[in-house]
């Protein structure tokens, strides 16, 4: 136990020196400004690449963002070099469910940021700071957060309401011409605000419990919006909207799979962004 220590201790004391304290910031080259260190996830290897802002709605795939879909899309984007910024509401969980047993702890209350930070290992921030103009792009990927906690698809369906920061950001880079991704039950977001937008979230039956959700499709469409049939591992690209989306865990498959899918929504979304 002692030689343990004798190793951790060193490690755990190097990491601490290297975490960024409060009130230091972390430079990020971008149009001469610095970022706050919480808003950059790549602020120690600044790149060139496509500045994407990721928009997430918590930790959990019943109460928040999807995990593996935030996580895959993070992974394709380092890889094409794009600068990542993550971003969350401020705001509380509509509510908590114990995804072990699948239903809510009644007791508990969690906020949606706070949540969020999670996934982006601390590095976070408000919604509310999020603007077009910084980005080149912005990305939502899916979880029943986004249903939830961007929005109220998850009890009024095709009378939702979207939340007013994720409408006003939708609304920003469409007009700026900038491209939007959306994967899972997010593409709901663009079918309320973007009148006529196309999307995808997957085929339109249940062929026998491997699209358990199809009927969303129908719920698009009564949107105002038009869906289009893609297979899990394919991405539609609505080129006079700039947007895009995948199905991923609207589907029932092989993980590998939905890693693909959000591949390839993450390829198309910075193909746009240098048209």
């Amino acid at each position: 136990m002692a030689a343990f220590r004798a190793l951790l201790v060193p490690r755990l004391a190097a990491a601490s020196a290297c975490a960024p304290l409060p009130g230091r910031l972390r430079l990020l080259p971008r149009d001469g400004r610095a970022l706050s260190p919480r808003a950059a996830l790549h602020g120690s290897a600044p790149r060139p690449g496509a500045r994407v802002a990721l928009v997430l709605s918590g930790c959990g795939v019943y109460d928040g963002t999807e995990i593996h879909e935030a996580s895959a899309i993070l992974v394709h984007l380092s890889r094409a070099g794009a600068a990542v910024e993550i971003f969350a509401p401020d705001v509380a969980q509509m509510h908590v469910i114990d995804h072990a047993k699948g239903q809510p702890s009644e007791s508990e209350t969690r906020n949606v940021l706070a949540e969020s930070a999670r996934i982006a290992r601390g590095k976070i921030t408000d919604l509310a700071r999020l603007s077009a103009a910084n980005h080149d792009a912005a990305i939502f990927p899916g979880g029943f957060g986004a249903a939830k906690n961007l929005s109220t698809f998850a009890v009024d369906g095709k009378d939702c309401r979207v939340s007013a920061d994720v409408e006003r950001i939708l609304k920003e880079f469409h007009g700026a011409g900038k491209p939007i991704g959306l994967c899972c039950i997010a593409p709901v977001l663009a079918a309320k605000v973007l009148p006529g937008v196309e999307v995808t979230v997957g085929h339109e039956q249940e062929e026998g419990g491997r699209w358990p959700y199809a009927g969303t499709a129908e719920a698009i469409r009564a949107l105002g919006a038009r869906h289009c049939v893609r297979d899990v591992t394919d991405a539609h690209v609505d080129r006079k909207n700039k947007v895009v989306t995948t199905p991923a865990f609207m589907c029932e498959t092989a993980l590998h799979h939905i890693h693909d899918g959000l591949g390839a929504l993450v390829r198309e979304v910075l193909v746009l962004c240098a048209k």
